[in-house]
């Protein structure tokens, strides 16, 4: 009956079934081997470049102290440093938000947005999907007229709101309707990025992607990948940043997170997400150019040093098979391997050199960031139904994998804490609406492995 019923019922019932059936997949083909989980020791994350100069050193601390700043409406909370907070938000602090294994990293294993629903005296429910156990996350709705789902969305509905603040009186707006979202299959959630060695990817040139996007092509067309850049639409040059490669700088990248999760306007994006003329405490941009002042390092607005911060950052070290550290064991060196010989890597590209840069600490670098920076079709499984710029519904970034020993939530909805999981669900066969994903026939050859190979495989990965 099914298979002749084209109706939006049958289509979803077909996709879950078929999404149950890859996690049952999923639960037996990882009996055998078990995630080691969060490395211990040192984070080796978190520092600046080596080789930065003296001023550069000076402003990538300052990034680091804006990075870190709580943010309220007015500046006067207590321990907020800035202000232009809301009106509706996420979290109050860029670090809240990226703090695993250190700050720049990604979502802390304790969630800091339940804390936050109440915050001096807020009004907030704390959504069913946010849990102290749980990932951050941020949420977006596919359509603005779900369930017809005509009319694409996709962007961020802030889960908070000022409303009832000590430093926001008089405001009174409500949260999104996150429930009935939920009931008409509407909601879908991001975890942050980490950002960590992020001037490293900024400065790989586009000619160096596309090179290595043209490499071992017969190789990448036997296991059914392919991928492509994403691009900015006037400038057609290749974004990079965010889970769809959505966008182009840091820049862009820091002011519009600083825009829509926290709700801080800034000279990059100056407009308020909500007007309601009783929230709007601030003159815009609330985050500018300091032009009265005479110190250097204070005249940037908080977009600059955060971007100053970012880009200096160096990448996270991993904890073996470098120079001056020590050698890797037997079992992550045959995971190394592996990872090459499974078609890992074919995506995963282990390292891509930058290109000239005026800071030379980033210039004619190695980035080992096991990323190829493309967007690749990812089934039904993973399929968000989101579009941005030359990212469809079905694709995302190669994520990558450098500090991934420390991570405490995996794949863009941070949906698992165990790598083994989310490795499997990378393979999911089409649902009739979305696309085979380009991962399967790679999935298919771990899944050949040995129980002791694919444990040296993810003890590789924790490695990183």
């Amino acid at each position: 009956m099914l298979a002749h019923d084209n109706s939006g019922i049958a289509k979803g019932l077909r996709r879950t079934i078929l999404i149950v059936l890859a996690v049952l997949g999923a639960v037996v083909a990882i009996q055998a081997q078990t995630d080691p989980g969060v490395r211990a020791g040192a984070s080796g994350a978190g520092r600046s470049l080596d080789g930065l100069t003296t001023q550069e050193q000076k402003f990538f601390r300052v990034g680091v102290e804006v990075f870190g700043e709580v943010d309220s409406v007015s500046g006067t909370v207590a321990g907020a440093a800035g202000k232009g907070l809301g009106p509706r938000f996420n979290l109050d602090s860029c670090g809240g938000c990226h703090a695993q294994p250190a700050l720049g990293g990604t979502s802390p294993l304790s969630n800091p947005q339940v804390a936050m629903a109440s915050k001096a005296g807020a009004h907030n429910t704390v959504p069913d999907f946010i849990t102290l156990s749980g990932p951050v996350r941020v949420a977006r709705f596919k359509y603005v007229d779900a369930p017809s789902n005509t009319i694409r969305d996709g962007g961020v509905h802030a889960l908070f709101t000022i409303s009832g603040r000590t430093d926001a009186v008089g405001c009174n707006i409500v949260q999104p309707d996150f429930g009935a979202a939920a009931a008409s299959n509407n909601l879908i959630f991001r975890i942050p990025t980490p950002t960590f060695g992020a001037g490293l990817i900024e400065t790989i040139l586009d000619s160096t992607i596309i090179a290595n996007k043209n490499a071992d092509a017969t190789a990448k067309g036997a296991l059914g990948i392919s991928g492509h850049e994403n691009r900015e639409g006037n400038a057609g040059t290749i974004t990079r940043f965010g889970w769809k490669a959505q966008n182009k700088s840091l820049t862009i990248f820091s002011g519009e997170a600083y825009n829509v999760e926290q709700g801080v306007t800034n000279e990059v994006f100056p407009n308020e997400r909500d007007e309601t003329p009783q929230c709007l405490f601030n003159g815009t941009p609330e985050d500018h150019t300091n032009f009265g002042q005479a110190e250097p390092r204070k005249i940037p607005s908080d977009v600059v040093h955060m971007v100053d911060f970012m880009r200096f950052l160096a990448a996270p070290t991993p904890a073996c098979g470098r120079a001056r550290l020590p050698s890797c064991s037997a079992s992550i060196a045959n995971g190394e391997t592996l990872f090459n010989k499974v078609g890992c890597a074919l995506c995963h590209t282990p390292s891509l050199p930058t290109g000239p840069s005026t800071t030379l600490a980033l210039s004619h670098q190695p980035a080992d960031l096991f990323s190829d920076l493309l967007v690749h079709q990812m089934g039904p499984g993973l399929a968000d139904d989101v579009n941005q710029g030359n990212a469809g519904p079905g694709e995302f970034r190669t994520a990558p994998l450098w500090g991934l020993g420390q991570r405490t939530y995996f794949l863009h909805d941070g949906r698992s804490n165990d790598l083994g999981v989310a490795i499997q669900a990378h393979a999911s066969v089409t649902d009739g609406i979305f696309p085979d994903s380009e991962a399967n026939a790679t999935i298919a050859n771990f899944n050949k492995l040995t129980p002791a190979e694919k444990q040296n495989i993810l003890n590789f990965l924790r490695s990183r």
